[in-house]
């Protein structure tokens, strides 16, 4: 696991500076804080930062070069089938000098081509260079697990681990790409390629970069085949999630460093701890984060639950009010994009504690993508029963009675007026006529303007002959896993020096999940059904059928009491009013409103937050 960096001047084959690439890596020297290593050669310059895993040797430090000095790789990431396609290489006669899962990518290039990636299992960012050949290639794991940013110059290429280290280079300027306010503001992130900084661009998941005579082309290696024209039955979907599952923690498990487990005591996490338990691991290390704001915020007693049950070495992290406060410019800092995903900084406290006992942490992320476990799919599902109610009742009688209910049960009657292609965009959407009603006139009509609705049309066009729930998980996995929760376990973890594996998002999972007919992953709106299943031989029936949790943060309590002024501070001012988006009096309203306790409007205040930090942090 670790930082990468490079410049491929492809346009004017001038020399990289040594300066820039070493100012790249430099901003993000906790991503790799056990080594670093540079290579160059003409037009080519590339960076990286190393934290060992495998092979601990110098020997695997990178860049690293082909045994013939013809091709260099910088790498970050786990190929965890790294040993069994080592093993096929030695069969057709290549020779290896380290024993990293680097020199297996780089070989595998060598003697595979292009097609390489399609035997990858596993989480990377990497750029492959053939200096004999001039080709140039970037490439992202199958979900997004690892990040890739990359900018054009007027010289070629700059590529990063982080957009921080893209805002190192002289000529990338650090302007906003307003045309994503909206979107932002309409589900907490930036989704597909796009960031909040103009000119700056994401390799989406699944896809590469090549770039041979002075030609840029951008392709797609992977993406989720849906087939559920055959029912093998419930039986063969459980053993076979259990089967699928063990053997992707085995893969993971593979290490030279101590590891452990995040456990919030919820399904996912706690189906971790009980395979490697299964699996024979002994002192399993579990670390578990909670707020003292009551039991809604505090799943600690079934992560001791579970802890107990498998006797693991389990230690818990307690999160105050300040502890938020007082880490969110480096929240800000790291995540480099406003995410409002105000787990992540628990997350942050939880990795920095686990990092004294281990340096790989497997997580339960990416489990309720696959398997169908979000709430709101369920009310998804009721709004689709909803609208089955004649129109001439709906509207006229049973919308205007919702609506008196408040703006949760309102948001439920806009919905029910919509097809699913404009209802639903994605897990954490918001209600637009609240957002709207924050806008200024002038941004108001600017977002008209720019409407980014569109992003998300391919996603639905993908799956238009698919059902419902199909079409929401497939959303959530290119958009909402991908720039808000894989985005926070990345930044979250690597910023405490850790690395942090996912096993449900082995791609087998998620190819397996695609043939799966959808009531066995929602079924009675039981969420996660079959993977619940799959795991009643080795988890209570407590921690299986408990309402879901994650990592809750008290944001409403906080925002009410101990944080108001702090949060006032911000949004109400002057430099936050001069930027122009939002109308001043409205914010005031939303601030009395949820101070008052008339209205719950953490979510948007949160936003409004989090965006102005980070004009502060990297615009300003």
């Amino acid at each position: 696991m670790c930082g990468i960096a490079g410049i491929y001047n492809y346009k004017t084959n001038q020399p990289v500076s040594p300066k820039s690439i070493e100012s790249m890596c430099d901003v993000i020297t906790y991503r790799g804080p056990d080594g670093y290593g540079y290579h160059y050669e003409g037009a080519l310059g590339l960076g990286h930062r190393r934290l060992t895993i495998i092979d601990t040797h110098e020997r695997s430090n990178q860049p690293m070069l082909s045994q013939d000095s013809k091709t260099s790789i910088c790498f970050n990431g786990e190929i965890y089938n790294y040993l069994e396609l080592k093993e096929t290489l030695k069969g057709a006669g290549v020779s290896f000098n380290t024993t990293s899962d680097t020199e297996v990518l780089l070989e595998l290039y060598r003697n595979t081509g292009i097609d390489f990636l399609n035997q990858l299992n596993g989480m990377f960012a990497f750029c492959i260079f053939d200096n004999k050949k001039q080709d140039f290639l970037l490439a992202r794991d199958h979900t997004g697990i690892k990040p890739l940013f990359y900018t054009f110059t007027e010289d070629g290429i700059a590529f990063a681990s982080e957009i921080k280290s893209l805002l190192q280079i002289d000529d990338v300027k650090r302007e906003v790409n307003k045309s994503l306010i909206d979107s932002y503001m309409s589900v907490g992130y930036c989704p597909t390629n796009n960031t909040l900084f103009k000119n700056i661009f994401k390799l989406e998941p699944g896809h590469y970069m090549t770039i041979k005579n002075g030609e840029v082309e951008i392709k797609q290696y992977w993406n989720i085949k849906y087939d559920k024209s055959v029912d093998k039955g419930e039986e063969y979907y459980i053993k076979e999630t259990q089967n699928l599952f063990e053997d992707a923690i085995k893969k993971q498990l593979r290490s030279d460093v101590p590891l452990g487990v995040f456990l919030s005591g919820g399904i996912d996490s706690s189906a971790v701890v009980a395979m490697m338990h299964k699996q024979g691991v002994k002192d399993i290390k579990t670390f578990s984060v909670a707020w003292d704001y009551g039991d809604k915020f505090n799943e600690t007693k079934y992560a001791r639950a579970v802890a107990k049950q498998f006797n693991t070495d389990h230690t818990e992290y307690f999160m105050t009010a300040e502890d938020f406060k007082n880490f969110l410019p480096e929240y800000i800092r790291h995540m480099d994009e406003p995410v409002t995903e105000a787990a992540a900084i628990s997350l942050y406290y939880l990795a920095k504690k686990t990092k004294e006992k281990v340096t790989v942490v497997l997580s339960g992320e990416g489990a309720d993508e696959v398997y169908g476990g979000y709430p709101i799919y369920k009310y998804m599902h009721v709004v689709e029963q909803y609208k089955k109610i004649p129109s001439f009742i709906r509207k006229p009688i049973l919308n205007p009675i919702l609506r008196m209910l408040g703006t949760k049960w309102a948001k439920y009657a806009d919905l029910s007026e919509m097809p699913i292609e404009q209802s639903y965009s994605g897990v954490s959407f918001y209600e637009n006529s609240q957002k709207n009603k924050l806008y200024s006139k002038k941004f108001s009509e600017y977002v008209k303007n720019n409407n980014n609705q569109a992003k998300l049309k391919q996603f639905y066009d993908y799956t238009k002959n698919d059902d419902l729930q199909t079409k929401m998980q497939y959303l959530d996995l290119k958009t909402w896993l991908v720039d808000d929760l894989l985005i926070k376990a990345d930044r979250m973890s690597m910023a405490a020096s850790l690395e942090l594996r996912v096993p449900f998002l082995d791609h087998r999972f998620i190819e397996f999940s695609a043939t799966m007919p959808s009531k066995y992953r929602f079924k009675g709106y039981e969420n996660k059904y079959i993977l619940k299943k799959a795991m009643e031989p080795y988890l209570t029936e407590e921690i299986l059928y408990r309402k879901k949790l994650g990592f809750p943060t008290p944001l409403s309590i906080m925002f009410k009491g101990e944080l108001f002024d702090f949060v006032k501070n911000i949004i109400d001012s002057e430099i936050s009013h001069a930027r122009g988006y939002f109308d001043q009096t409205e914010i005031k309203k939303v601030l009395g409103e949820h101070k008052k306790g008339s209205e719950d409007h953490h979510r948007i205040l949160w936003q409004l937050l989090v965006l102005e930090l980070w004009h502060r942090e990297y615009i300003d």
